[in-house]
This record gives structure tokens, sequence and C-alpha cells, in this order.
């Protein structure tokens, strides 16, 4: 329920609104990810190159769905009828001859129905005396009964260019007989993180005034974990000629360069003019929170994405902003996040405009409702919140106000890391 008192802020015109963004850089990406052919086993966790068309009927050939008797149901009309057991009929050994009426056959769950037989009576509905089995009840036609190509037809498109290839996917190629895969060639992506006070974590002890570098390793585990096959330059000193240096060359044997942190508009913030310099800026600073200073642009013909230096926000920025493009790189074609509607437990005053993302969690009610209850510190560099979260919860833009009860919409890690 929304509240009758709601406001509304305006957001700053020299901030691009993110849905603008997002069109653009769908617009403007397209695959650079090569094929090569996998084995099937390998195909987990990759990106489809081809659609698959199977070229078979998944079941091959009408089968039993349960262990039981093949009949006629015509037989079965006037009950109790007592019929011989003629035959029997398992997984891989057919019958080797087509069924008669007034018969019935044993068989079992998966093996091939006879020719003639139109049902199947499970075993627990049928009393058996000697070589004649009883059958107490009618049985309508096709009971219990799989038939041919019921799953697949032959010639239809089962997995589609694009898809990732999760372990369902694997075992529907296997099921039609395949055992290759055409997939995309890994998304080459550079890693760098910026600034004078960043120390590698390696250090045993920090001098005054530095910090962990914290960022370079999320980054790194987010990409890999979207299938990137990820290159760790290290930490750039806030010199804008090691850092146009560094740039130009990773930009020669790379897909994408992303960096973290120098994007902002201090002095030491060096990241937009050298890009400028040495290709373009496509936007800089997004209506979004955390991490406006988000930037986006090319080196001759590598991508550019120039995150944030405080943590949640190159985190948050990474996933919601960042990913649709590396993943349209990478080929996929499904790159949009669920979100899941949930009632908010807490109260929030903004007088800030912009789309947010805060950290949270949903927790179910006694009474069996999706609650969303968010982080009580929200600062970007608070990188424990993410640890404590499950999701994000999505503040519109614009909106003033978030009363208990309203609906806002969740989105759980697992949808933005994949």
């Amino acid at each position: 329920m929304n509240s009758s008192n709601d406001e509304y802020l305006k957001v700053s015109p020299s901030l691009m609104m993110l849905d603008d963004a997002l069109a653009q850089i769908k617009s403007t990406t397209k695959t650079v990810c090569a094929l090569e052919d996998v084995n099937l086993q390998d195909g987990l966790g990759r990106t489809l190159g081809e659609d698959i068309i199977s070229t078979v009927d998944v079941p091959p050939y009408d089968n039993s769905a349960m262990d039981g008797y093949a009949v006629f149901s015509s037989d079965l009309a006037k009950p109790p009828v007592r019929l011989p057991v003629t035959g029997r009929i398992a997984a891989g050994h057919p019958l080797q001859r087509e069924a008669r009426p007034g018969e019935t056959i044993r068989i079992f769950t998966g093996a091939p129905l006879p020719l003639g037989p139109d049902s199947i009576v499970m075993q627990e509905k049928v009393t058996l005396d000697g070589d004649f089995a009883i059958f107490s009840e009618t049985v309508k036609p096709g009971a219990n009964r799989r038939l041919r190509g019921e799953n697949i037809k032959s010639g239809a498109t089962i997995l589609q260019k694009g898809q990732l290839l999760r372990a369902q996917e694997i075992g529907l190629a296997a099921a039609v007989g395949i055992s290759k895969l055409k997939v995309y060639k890994p998304l080459r992506v550079a890693v760098f993180s910026t600034g004078d006070e960043i120390v590698d974590c390696t250090i045993k002890k920090l001098q005054p005034g530095c910090i962990y570098d914290a960022n370079r390793p999320l980054m790194i585990s987010l990409l890999q974990g979207l299938g990137c096959e990820v290159s760790d330059l290290g930490i750039l000193h806030d010199d804008p000629n090691v850092i146009s240096d560094a740039l130009k060359k990773a930009s020669t044997n790379h897909d994408l360069l992303i960096t973290s942190g120098g994007v902002s508009v201090g002095e030491e913030d060096h990241v937009i003019n050298i890009i400028k310099n040495l290709g373009a800026v496509h936007f800089w600073r997004l209506a979004v929170k955390p991490g406006k200073p988000v930037a986006f642009g090319t080196i001759n013909d590598t991508a550019f994405i120039g995150l944030p230096g405080n943590p949640v926000s190159a985190i948050v920025t990474l996933m919601m902003v960042a990913r649709p493009m590396i993943l349209r790189m990478a080929g996929r074609t499904d790159v949009a996040v669920n979100r899941y509607r949930a009632e908010a437990d807490f109260t929030l005053q903004r007088d800030d405009g912009r789309l947010e993302w805060l950290r949270g969690k949903i927790n179910i009610s006694s009474d069996g409702r999706a609650l969303l209850s968010a982080f009580p510190a929200q600062g970007s560099g608070i990188l424990s919140s993410m640890v404590a979260s499950s999701g994000f919860i999505e503040i519109p833009a614009g909106r003033a106000r978030i009363n208990k009860g309203d609906m806002l919409d969740f989105i759980p890690f697992n949808e933005a890391f994949k």
C-alpha cells in the first residue's frame, strides 16, 4: 500500500537515467567473442554459440510410465477380467511380436510398449493367480503410457544461441545425442585498481594513510562468475602517464578494460580525461545510488568500464549496470535479472531522487508474508553490508518516502551474479 502523502524528488538533469544508459548499452554492444567446439561435459557455464535442433524424438518409442501390465483397454470394459500373462518386457528388451487382444504382458517402467496394447495398469491394481492377472477396474485408453516424441519432436529447436548452459541444458543436449557443443570463448577482461592509497592484500603491514584493495579481488571474482577470462593487472598509482600507458597496452589484447577509482571529479581522478584522450567516453555519471560516477567508453576497439572507488559502489555498478554489457559482449542474450515484489518492513525518507539500491534481505513473517528489511548502515564503503545481505531492495528514482507495507522490487544477489 502506498502512502497518500508520498513525495517525489527531482533528479539532476546532469545525470543520465539508468534506463537511458542501459538502452544505449544494448543498442551499441555487440558480441566480440569467437566460437569454439567443446565436449558436452565442458559446456557447463558457457554460452551456447548456435541453436541446437533435435534429430530424434524423445522418447524414441511409446513406453510405460510405471511398472504394471500392458493391456487393450477394451478388454477391461466389464471388470472383473481375468487375462493370461503371456510375456515380460523390461527396459531395453522389447517384445519380439505384436500383442493380441485377450492377453496381458508384464511391463516395467521405461520399457517399450508393444504393438497393440494402448494402456498400462499399475501393478498395485492387479491381482495375480498363477499365470493369470485379475483386473477389477476399467482403464482409460492411453493410461500410464508415454508417447513417442511427447518430450521432444525431431526437428524441434531445444536450445537457443546465446543461452547460458546449466546442468539441465547439458542434460537436454545429451538426451538428443549431442556430444559436442559450439560455445563462445570467454570474454577477455583486464582489471585494474587505481589510487596511491591502495595496497595489495598480500602486504602484511599498512603504512599510514593506506587501505587494502578490496575492489580488485571482488571484481575478478564477479567476472569469473560471469564466465570471463580475467587478467589481474594490479594497482595503478595516481599518475596520468602510468594509467594511460597501462590502458593502452591492455587494450591491444583484451576485449574489455575495467578500472575502479579515479572516475569522480577530484583533482586526483585522472581516468575520465585519459579515456577521452585515448578514445571516447560514451557516458559518465548516472542517476543511481550508490555508484553515480560510473563511466563507459572505448579505447580503439576495446570497451572500457570505469567503476567508482568505494567498494559497495563498485560491486553494485558492476552487477546492476555493467553486467548486461559484459554478457552481451560474451554472446549472452538472457541478460535481465529477475525482480521479486515484496513488502517493505522499514521506513525511509530520502533527499536524493536517484534510483537507489539498498542492501537487505527477505524475512518471512509469522503469517507467511515476505518482508523486506534493509541493512542499517548503507554507506558506499561498508562492504560488510553486502555480506550481511542477500540482495538489493530497489527504490525507484524520484521517490522521496518509503512506508512500511509499500511494495518494492527485490533482486537476489544470485540473480545478479549469473
